[in-house]
């Protein structure tokens, strides 16, 4: 079964998250995804016809694909997170990608489908219709009881995430499980020309 290219993307775009703990910003993921498919400096340097990056485009149609099916969402500040459900997809296979493509591709209108085209200068879309993690949890009282039941793990996933929509970057939890709180290392820009590294626990 022959599918777009950026279908080859699918698979490194979830384990890319998931080794991110479970989120990440878009150039996180992308620079991850290179990494785990010892993508070429050749092949990320290979431009469309208006000088975008090929392979940046790939992995943005591949987020695009997956957020559709539900296996990632976004957020209003353009955090990339792995669903519960997409979790547990992080193994899917070429023909199983290509079969996701295929069934999200069907429901698109003619005028949407006719746009696809990972070759072209042709962009996907940004805007999800996912929540956001401050619509998802609409009061205090609500989010502490959220909290309450998580595990150290996810504990630290909801850390980084909320760290990464604070605008920081690159976010790390560098604590061990069972020490009672976390421990990490983030990038914060605050400007064109300045950012920090910012130590946080």
């Amino acid at each position: 079964m022959a599918g777009p290219q950026f279908t080859e993307y699918f698979g490194p775009v979830l384990r890319a998250l998931d080794s991110l703990g479970g989120s990440g910003r878009p150039a996180e993921v992308t620079d991850k995804v290179a990494e785990l498919s010892l993508v070429s400096q050749a092949e990320q340097s290979a431009t469309t016809a208006n000088g975008n990056s090929r392979f940046a485009n790939r992995v943005a149609w591949a987020r695009f694909y997956l957020a559709k099916a539900g296996l990632i969402d976004s957020s209003e500040r353009g955090v990339w997170r792995l669903s519960d459900e997409g979790r547990a997809q992080v193994g899917i296979t070429a023909e199983e990608a290509v079969a996701l493509f295929r069934r999200i591709h069907t429901n698109f209108s003619r005028d949407q489908s006719n746009a696809v085209d990972d070759e072209s200068d042709v962009a996907p879309p940004t805007a999800l219709d996912s929540p956001s993690v401050s619509s998802a949890v609409s009061n205090r009282q609500g989010l502490l009881e959220r909290l309450g039941t998580l595990s150290p793990a996810g504990f630290e996933r909801f850390c980084q995430r909320a760290l990464r929509e604070s605008g920081f970057q690159s976010v790390e939890v560098t604590g061990r499980s069972g020490d009672g709180g976390i421990d990490g290392i983030g990038l914060l820009e605050v400007g064109p020309l300045v950012s920090f590294k910012v130590l946080f626990q």
